[in-house]
């Protein structure tokens, strides 16, 4: 497993990153992507500190050392176990990254258990991981297509999609464009396919792919969004901006710009039934909302504790209306955490005794965490309210010595002096308010995939594994009970019923 000086070193690969115009020569020293890069640093780290790494990480079948969810669960135990491992590494970002290299376990995972589902490349699913495992590489993915002209079939937006342009004897040529590449300027690898149909019509089955592609390979191009982490180091001071200048997961478009894919990075090729099924077959929907909830409930253990924090500040947190979205905060927080675990502790079994977290927590968690971080979010609005405008605007206002004795006076809080009381206010304001935390709401909105589809997919997946028809059934025996005669259930038959006449 990589260090965390040997993850830094690694990214120094000639990859081009394109911010403002600019292309970024290393990533861990540009102020956009530096503290970011040494926030993953870190979590690679942990994986060699004795204590952490008791939690973190397990021996894998083939003998390798690995961070626990990288490995093939066989168990409701070894789920429980890589839910905590998650949750340790989830800590130290206090749930805002949520693209850590963890997350793409979720895939490769069951790579081993699961290779006779990726037809003619059942070896490279081994190999790759065996790699994962071995190496924990850090691997970002890219399953949408540019938002170019939703209204049109997919063949007249196909020169914007990732297609195969050539087949050679070695492997593919492959073009277009994928969104969203969340930290993919600090990843190793892109992991490709498609979130929807990928048949482009006439028998064209270019866009039926699957794949990898290091992140540094000729013609790999990212196009970040603005950098939040650059705007706080330039605006302000980790007093200003404490999440946004260390936790930025820069979100990016990656362009293919006739890129050659080796067939031994390849998963899928021209294959509708695989690149169309993969989602939902290989349990990948499963492993990626177990981690998506066990980092969401860390988060939210930390958003319950500003709130607890800032309502005792402003000595509120008595009131009794106070309380009421408090303990609403708290029940949430629990509520994902029950949801982990039930994903854990009632799994599926698919192939090979692979165990797969519980799939309707998993869809319960895809539907509730949007409206969860939204009500959330609205309470620290209405709770904390002005307090959250009232701040001044930057450190350098604390050290400034006219102003001092003012801000001394007129900021301080029920308990807690003025300098503590507006670091506290700040922490709040980037979690929910700056544009760090604005692009936070949006990704927790639509991290489990659009509003309408989550809701769906709950709806098909309780009508394949037949829940739909056992519910149905349960209404069933309650109307089989009785008819337009009276009971036909003789539990509420009486012998000598008599009947009265309604007029």
């Amino acid at each position: 497993m990589l260090t965390g000086q040997q993850y830094l070193e690694s990214l120094k690969d000639g990859r081009e990153v394109y911010l403002n115009g600019e292309k970024i020569n290393d990533v861990t020293k540009h102020p956009a992507y530096r503290n970011s890069a040494r926030s993953i640093a870190r979590m690679y780290d942990a994986l060699h500190d004795p204590e952490m790494g008791k939690v973190l990480t397990a021996e894998t079948e083939y003998g390798d050392r690995t961070h626990k969810f990288f490995r093939t669960p066989n168990s409701a135990r070894d789920l429980l176990e890589s839910r905590d491992a998650i949750a340790q590494w989830a800590k130290l970002s206090y749930g805002f990254m949520g693209r850590t290299p963890d997350y793409k376990a979720s895939f490769t995972g069951q790579l081993d258990a699961l290779s006779e589902y990726y037809q003619g490349f059942e070896g490279n699913a081994k190999a790759w991981y065996k790699k994962a495992t071995k190496d924990v590489p850090f691997i970002n993915h890219t399953i949408i297509n540019p938002q170019v002209d939703r209204s049109k079939p997919l063949h007249e937006n196909k020169d914007v999609f990732v297609r195969a342009v050539e087949e050679r004897d070695d492997g593919i040529i492959v073009s277009g464009a994928k969104m969203v590449g969340t930290a993919a300027a600090l990843t190793h690898y892109n992991f490709v396919s498609n979130y929807g149909p990928t048949d482009l019509g006439d028998g064209d089955q270019s866009h039926a792919l699957i794949f990898f592609v290091p992140m540094n390979a000729p013609g790999v191009k990212m196009i970040s969004r603005q950098s939040y982490e650059l705007q706080a180091s330039v605006t302000g001071s980790p007093y200003d901006y404490p999440l946004s200048s260390r936790f930025d997961e820069n979100d990016a478009v990656i362009v293919l710009d006739n890129v050659f894919i080796p067939w031994e990075d390849v998963l899928a090729y021209k294959n509708t039934d695989i690149t169309n099924g993969f989602l939902m077959e290989t349990g990948f929907v499963n492993r990626f909302t177990f981690h998506g909830c066990t980092r969401f409930a860390v988060k939210l253990d930390f958003m319950a504790g500003l709130l607890l924090k800032a309502t005792e500040a402003a000595g509120t947190k008595q009131f009794r209306g106070v309380q009421a979205n408090i303990g609403e905060v708290l029940a949430l927080r629990n509520m994902f955490w029950g949801l982990s675990t039930a994903m854990a502790t009632e799994p599926e079994f698919g192939q090979n005794g692979v165990a797969i977290p519980n799939g309707f927590y998993a869809n319960s968690y895809r539907v509730l965490a949007p409206m969860t971080w939204v009500r959330v979010k609205n309470i620290f609005e209405q709770v904390v309210a002005g307090g959250l405008i009232q701040l001044p605007s930057s450190a350098n206002d604390f050290l400034n010595d006219d102003l001092r004795p003012y801000l001394d006076k007129y900021y301080r809080g029920s308990g807690i002096n003025a300098e503590d009381r507006v670091k506290l206010m700040k922490m709040i304001w980037d979690a929910i308010g700056t544009e760090f935390g604005g692009r936070h709401e949006l990704y927790e909105v639509n991290y489990a995939g659009n509003h309408e589809n989550i809701r769906l997919e709950a709806l098909k997946h309780a009508d394949a594994v037949g829940a739909s028809d056992n519910l149905k059934s349960f209404v069933n025996t309650a109307l089989a009970d009785y008819d337009l005669h009276g009971w036909t259930n003789p539990v509420w038959q009486e012998e000598t019923s008599e009947k009265v006449e309604v007029k």
